[in-house]
C-alpha cells in the first residue's frame, strides 16, 4: 500500500483507527452501557412523540375554511413534526451525556449516538418535509452527504484538508473548501433569488393601479437587484476580492463595447421602452416592417408579439425604438373601421347613407363618439356604384370582436329590407358574323 496519493493513505489511515475503535467499543462494558442507554433514549423518544405529535397536531392545526396569514403560518409549523423524533432522541441524549461521562469517564459512543440523531433528522427533513425538487436534490446529494461525514467525525479533517488546496485563476486564488463552499451557497442563493423574483414578480403585477410599463420596470429593476446582491454576498461566501474582478470588468465592458453593442442597444431601448410606456404589455401594435400582433411579454433583449393565428414574433427592443410603430390601443383609445359596398345602378342613391347608417348605430360595438357612422359615396364602378361606411369601436377587429364582418350583415340586411339589390358583375358578348350552322 506504498506510494498511494495523500488523500488516499489518510482515507486508509482514518479507516484503521475506525476499525480500531470498534473492536476497542465491542470489548468495552462502559461502550455497551452507553449503547443501552442511547436505545433506550431512542425508545422513549419513539413512545413520547406518537403520544406528543397527535396533541401538537390537534393545537396548531387551524380550521380547514382558514386561509390567513396565522392559518399558513400553522400549517407550516405542522410541516416540521417528522424532526420530533430525532430531536427528542438528541434531546434526551444531550441531557444524559453529562451523566454517562461521570459513570464511564468516556462519552465517545453517547457522541456518536448524538451525531446520528442528527443524521436521522436531516434525513426526515430531505425525506418528509422538503417537497420543492432543487431543495430535495441538494438534500439528498449536499446535506445527507455532510451529515453522514458529521456523523464518523471525518467532516472537521476533510474540511481542513480542502481549505489547504489553493487555486490560482490569474490573479485570483482561492482554497478548494472555498469553492465547494461557492457551489453550494451559489446553488442555494440563486434558487432563493429566483423564488423571490417570482414572488415580487407576482405581486407587482397584482398592483393594479399601476401602469402596466412602470410595474415591467420595477419587475426588472428588482429582477437585477435579488441576482446581484446573490453575486456579491457569493463572491465574499468563496472569499474573493471584489477588486480582484476589476480587470474581468474591464474585459466585460469592451466586449459590450464591440462585439456585444447590439445586446447593449436591446437592452438600453427596452429601458426607454419601458420608462415612457408608449408600448406596453397587452397593447396591439403594427411595425415598420409589417409585424403586427399583440405584446404578450417585454424582455431585456426583445419583446414578444402574439399574432392572432397563435404564433410568436420576437422583436428587437430597438426596433422600437429606431423605427416608426402603430399602436392600435394605446391609452385605450378608440378604432376606426370602414366597410364597403355598393349598390345598383337602378336604386335611388339618396336613401342609401340614412339607411346604411341607421343600421349600423344599432349595433352594441359601434360608437357615436368622436363620430357616428359615417356612409360615404366613393364611385361608379363597373357594375354598381360603390359606398363605404365608417364606424369607430373601443377595440381590435380581430377574432374575438368580428366588428367589420357584423357590420356588413347589418347592411346587407338593411339593404334587402328596403328592396335595394347588391349587383354582381354582368358582362355583354356580342358575337359577330351569326352563329356558325350545323
Amino acid at each position: 500500500m506504498e506510494n498511494q496519493p495523500e488523500i488516499v493513505a489518510q482515507a486508509l489511515d482514518y479507516a484503521r483507527r475506525g476499525w480500531e475503535l470498534a473492536l476497542q467499543w465491542l470489548a468495552s462494558p462502559a461502550a455497551w452501557s452507553q449503547f443501552a442507554l442511547l436505545v433506550a433514549a431512542w425508545l422513549l423518544a419513539l413512545v413520547f412523540s406518537r403520544w406528543l405529535s397527535p396533541k401538537l397536531t390537534a393545537l396548531i392545526a387551524p380550521p380547514a375554511d382558514q386561509r390567513g396569514m396565522l392559518a399558513r403560518g400553522r400549517r407550516f409549523v405542522l410541516v416540521f413534526l417528522p424532526l420530533l423524533l430525532p430531536l427528542l432522541a438528541y434531546a434526551l441524549t444531550a441531557a444524559g451525556e453529562g451523566l454517562t461521562r461521570s459513570l464511564f469517564g468516556s462519552g465517545a459512543v453517547i457522541g456518536l449516538g448524538k451525531r446520528a440523531f442528527v443524521f436521522l433528522a436531516a434525513r426526515a427533513l430531505v425525506r418528509d418535509i422538503v417537497k420543492e425538487p432543487f431543495l430535495r436534490l441538494m438534500g439528498r446529494h449536499v446535506l445527507l452527504p455532510i451529515a453522514g461525514l458529521y456523523v464518523l467525525g471525518l467532516l472537521g479533517p476533510i474540511g481542513a484538508l480542502l481549505s489547504q488546496t489553493e487555486i490560482r485563476l490569474g490573479n485570483i486564488s482561492f482554497s478548494l473548501m472555498a469553492l465547494v463552499r461557492g457551489v453550494i451557497a451559489g446553488s442555494l442563493l440563486f434558487w432563493l433569488g429566483r423564488w423571490s423574483n417570482e414572488q415580487s414578480t407576482s405581486y407587482i403585477a397584482s398592483r393594479q393601479e399601476i401602469r402596466p410599463a412602470t410595474r415591467e420596470l420595477a419587475a426588472k429593476a428588482m429582477e437585477l437587484a435579488i441576482f446581484g446582491t446573490a453575486f456579491i454576498v457569493l463572491m465574499s461566501i468563496m472569499g474573493i476580492d471584489l477588486t480582484a474582478l476589476a480587470v474581468l470588468g474591464g474585459a466585460v465592458g469592451v466586449g459590450l463595447g464591440f462585439g456585444l453593442q447590439k445586446i447593449a442597444s436591446n437592452f438600453i431601448s427596452g429601458v426607454i421602452l419601458l420608462l415612457e410606456g408608449q408600448a406596453t404589455v397587452g397593447d396591439f401594435v403594427e411595425l415598420d416592417g409589417g409585424e403586427m400582433g399583440k405584446i404578450v411579454k417585454m424582455g431585456a433583449r426583445a419583446t414578444i408579439l402574439e399574432t392572432f393565428d397563435g404564433r410568436w414574433i420576437v422583436v428587437p427592443n430597438e426596433d422600437f425604438i429606431t423605427t416608426r410603430v402603430v399602436n392600435y390601443s394605446d391609452s385605450g383609445s378608440a378604432n376606426r373601421y370602414e366597410a364597403a359596398f355598393s349598390v345598383h345602378y337602378d336604386t335611388d342613391i339618396n336613401k342609401v347613407p340614412g339607411i346604411v347608417e341607421a343600421a349600423v348605430s344599432t349595433h352594441p360595438g359601434v360608437l357615436d363618439k368622436p363620430f357616428p357612422p359615417d356612409c360615404e359615396l366613393r364611385g361608379f364602378g363597373e357594375s354598381g356604384v360603390e359606398f363605404a361606411v365608417e364606424f369607430w369601436v373601443n377595440g381590435l377587429d380581430d377574432g374575438p370582436n368580428k366588428y367589420t364582418s357584423d357590420v356588413l350583415f347589418l347592411i346587407w340586411n338593411a339593404l334587402k329590407d328596403n328592396g335595394i339589390t347588391i349587383p354582381y358583375p354582368q358582362r355583354v358578348v356580342e358575337i359577330t358574323g351569326g352563329l356558325p350552322k350545323g
